[in-house]
């Protein structure tokens, strides 16, 4: 059954998807996404592992609980909806890059 199966192509196979997913880790790490909202009152920024980096709120809504809450969820679901987009991207360029 692998009588003619050379396992050391195997092995650098392997070694090139293991290689080819570090690096799609590292890209995604390095991805910075900025949505914005409430006319910049809020902004927030992710990476493409969606993992928030930043938070900016205006002082003007610090005693705007409510109106803060809103433009917060607003701007985090925009800038996690664009890492998505983003990172899905990068997965099918890489993947047809390669192909």
């Amino acid at each position: 059954m692998f009588k003619d199966f050379d396992f050391s192509k195997m092995q650098e196979m392997l070694q090139d998807v293991q290689n080819k997913a570090q690096e799609f880790e590292n890209e995604l790490k390095n991805k910075e996404y900025t949505a914005k909202s409430g006319a910049g009152m809020v902004e927030v920024k992710v990476n493409g592992k969606f993992q928030i980096i930043d938070i900016k709120i205006d002082d003007e809504l610090l005693n705007d609980k409510s109106s803060m809450q809103i433009l917060l969820i607003s701007a985090l679901n925009d800038a996690l909806s664009q890492a998505s987009d983003g990172t899905k991207m990068s997965a099918a360029n890489m993947f047809f890059k390669n192909n």
